[in-house]
C-alpha cells in the first residue's frame, strides 16, 4: 500500500515550513534535524537530500528565525529547536504579521465606508462565509437576526453574537435542524433564541443574517441534502448592504415571514 506524501509527517513539515517563508532546503535541513535530533552538515544532506554546501547555507537561514543552534567543532554540530518551541515562534511571526497587515489596511479604507452598496456579492467557503457574518455581527449597532444550522454555529460566530449582546444589541437566534428556546444548543446565550414557524427540512439553506435591518446574508449548501456537515467548500453565501439594496428588501420580507408576519 502506497503511502501519501499528505500521510508522511515529514513531508507535511516540509509543506508547513515553506507555506510559512522557508526555503526548500531550509525546510529541508529542519526536518532532517529534527529527526536526528543533532548531526553535521554530512548527516544532514545524507537524511534531506540536501547537498552538504547547501547545509551551510540552510542553517544560516534557520539561526535567522531562532530555529537552530550551532556548536563549533569540527566540523561544525547543528540541533534544532523542539517542535513546541517552532510553533510558538512561528504563531508569534504570525500574529505579528497580521497585526501588521491589519492595521496597514485600516489605514487605508475609507474612514466612513458607504453603507449603501449596489449589487449582490457572492462568498464562498464555509470559512469565508462564517468570516463575513462574524464581520457583520461585529458591525452591529441595533439589531441581529440569525437564523442558522447548529454546525454553522460556530465558536467564532457565537462569540460574535455574545459581543453584540455585551454592547447592548437585540440578538435572536433561531435554528433550522435545532430548537433555540429549548435548550438544544448549551453555548448560546440565555433569552436570545426565537423559534420559526417555518419548516426547513428538505431546504438547502446554510443560515440568513440581517443586521440592523440594512444588511442580510444568505446561505446555501452545494451538496443540498442536509444528511452530513458541510465541507469546507461546501457552503455559497451572497450579502447586500443598504436599505435600499435590492438583497436586504427581499430578506427583510423573508424574515417578517418567518416571524409569522411581524416585523
Amino acid at each position: 500500500m502506497t503511502r501519501n506524501d499528505s500521510d508522511d509527517p515529514r513531508s507535511t513539515a516540509v509543506d508547513q515550513l515553506e507555506a510559512f517563508g522557508l526555503s526548500t532546503y531550509a525546510a529541508r535541513t529542519f526536518v532532517a534535524l529534527a529527526s536526528l535530533g543533532e548531526g553535521t552538515a554530512k548527516d544532514v544532506s545524507a537524511l534531506a537530500e540536501v547537498p552538504r554546501t547547501r547545509v551551510y547555507d540552510a542553517t544560516a537561514e534557520l539561526r535567522e528565525y531562532g530555529l537552530v543552534d550551532v556548536q563549533q567543532s569540527t566540523p561544525k554540530r547543528f540541533t534544532a529547536v523542539s517542535a513546541e518551541t517552532t510553533g510558538r515562534r512561528f504563531r508569534r511571526e504570525y500574529t505579528r504579521r497580521a497585526d501588521l497587515l491589519t492595521n496597514a489596511l485600516d489605514e487605508i479604507e475609507p474612514a466612513s465606508p458607504n453603507a449603501e452598496q449596489r449589487g449582490v456579492w457572492t462568498v464562498t467557503g464555509r470559512e469565508m462565509v462564517s468570516d463575513r457574518v462574524v464581520e457583520f455581527v461585529g458591525g452591529a449597532s441595533e439589531e441581529v437576526v440569525l437564523v442558522t444550522l447548529e454546525t454553522l454555529l460556530t465558536d467564532d460566530v457565537l462569540a460574535a453574537v455574545r459581543a453584540a449582546i455585551d454592547r447592548g444589541v437585540t440578538v435572536r437566534v433561531s435554528g433550522m435542524d435545532f430548537s433555540a428556546t429549548e435548550g438544544d444548543i448549551d453555548r448560546l446565550p440565555d433569552g436570545c433564541g426565537f423559534e420559526s414557524s417555518r419548516a426547513w427540512s428538505g431546504v438547502p439553506a446554510g443560515r440568513l443574517l440581517m443586521v440592523d435591518r440594512r444588511r442580510t446574508l444568505a446561505s446555501v449548501l452545494v451538496d443540498g441534502d442536509g444528511e452530513h456537515p458541510p465541507d469546507a467548500r461546501d457552503e455559497t453565501a451572497i450579502w447586500g448592504a443598504g436599505e435600499n439594496n435590492s438583497l436586504v428588501v427581499v430578506l427583510k420580507a423573508m424574515f417578517a415571514w418567518l416571524n409569522g408576519g411581524r416585523e
